[in-house]
């Protein structure tokens, strides 16, 4: 492997760090959650004593004032040992970003610290039963009633959105307006009419808490709305590009660590007498992934050195996003393959892989909403 220039010896400790607490604290109790349908908060605040939860905010708020490339070591070590329960990144370098970067002192006050030592869990709120990827058609409304809002509404496939003590709903305040007429605001757990409904079942990502959550006559005050009255979906369009960032990163860790446990596979597993390995269509596969693998990785690693400078746009990000999930599902079937009938058993971790991160492909934003991104830009003036 081309070795990686983009990290410090100080972000190499911490890599060290992450990785023992991924081994002793998250993977043997993942196949628990995964039956619970969530991870416990203990793990969240034991996540938040070690310093990895919202890295990046400022210690005046309760972080440690990193940066984001400490985020990605977090992501890169939870990715390697297949855990997708902990909603750790969501939490840190989507919601805590957004209430750094657009909420008043009081709800930074209110909300970093307790977000940074696990104590309070956050979840975004944007995807509806007829809006996904399309934000500019959601429902859910927030009207004017004296000096409140009242929230109306229905959302789904919240993640963190069993376990959030605060999440960020996106509602039309003005619904002639279109993208223009979106607010954001904070709910928290206990407010008055906010309920939420089943823990969703999914195909993968089982230890993950994902929520269908509904707002009736949810009474807020001005104070609960974050950043400007019908700016919310320009503060959303700033943020995505870090989101499917996140992902490209997973996505490569992803792909180097199946890779890694197929090639420890096809070595020791025999047919008609002979390792695996030994069949040339085996090395070949093998092969064209490594090389494969090994250029995805410096592309994302050079996107996230763009990304820490400020140039990382919504093309180059919808860009990595496409073709680092992509390549990951090709390299997680081909593997599969290599594994035959234990590829399909969930105690073999590349079945655990194949089936968790298809949704990526769908998460943050359609594959297909991606091409569109990138499509437009060829023509754009």
């Amino acid at each position: 492997m081309i070795p990686r220039t983009l990290y410090s010896e100080e972000h190499a400790m911490l890599r060290d760090s992450v990785r023992r607490f991924c081994e002793e604290e998250i993977a043997p109790h993942h196949a628990q959650w995964e039956k619970d349908g969530q991870i416990s908060r203990e793990a969240w605040l034991e996540a938040g004593k070690r310093g990895f939860l919202g890295c990046s905010i400022p210690e005046e708020y309760g972080g440690v004032g990193g940066d984001f490339l400490m985020s990605a070591v977090i992501t890169e070590e939870l990715a390697r040992v297949g855990a997708t329960g902990p909603g750790f990144q969501l939490h840190s370098e989507i919601v805590a970003p957004y209430i750094l970067n657009y909420g008043t002192e009081e709800q930074k006050r209110r909300w970093l610290p307790r977000m940074v030592s696990g104590e309070a869990i956050g979840a975004i709120a944007m995807t509806e039963p007829g809006a996904g990827s399309d934000l500019q058609g959601i429902r859910t409304s927030a009207v004017r009633d004296g000096n409140e809002f009242v929230l109306n509404g229905q959302k789904v496939f919240i993640s963190n959105g069993q376990m959030a003590d605060v999440t960020i709903v996106v509602a039309k305040t003005d619904k002639d307006k279109g993208a223009k007429g979106i607010s954001l605001f904070l709910v928290e757990r206990d407010r008055e009419g906010f309920r939420r409904g089943r823990n969703l079942e999914k195909v993968g990502w089982k230890a993950q808490d994902t929520s269908e959550l509904f707002f009736e006559d949810v009474r807020l005050p001005p104070e609960n709305m974050l950043g400007e009255e019908n700016k919310g979906f320009f503060y959303l369009i700033d943020q995505l590009p870090q989101e499917r960032l996140q992902i490209a990163i997973r996505s490569a860790q992803v792909i180097e660590t199946a890779l890694e446990q197929t090639i420890a596979y096809v070595a020791e597993r025999k047919a008609f007498g002979k390792p695996i390995s030994a069949f040339q269509n085996t090395r070949f596969k093998l092969a064209e992934m490594k090389a494969k693998a090994e250029m995805m990785r410096i592309y994302v690693d050079r996107l996230t050195e763009l990304h820490l400078d400020g140039g990382l746009n919504a093309t180059d990000a919808a860009m990595a996003k496409l073709s680092s999930t992509d390549l990951m599902m090709e390299v997680l079937d081909e593997c599969m393959q290599l594994h035959g009938g234990y590829g399909y058993m969930w105690e073999y971790p590349v079945a655990r892989a194949w089936a968790d991160n298809r949704m990526s492909r769908i998460a943050g934003g359609t594959a297909e909403i991606m091409k569109e991104i990138i499509g437009r830009s060829l023509f754009d003036a």
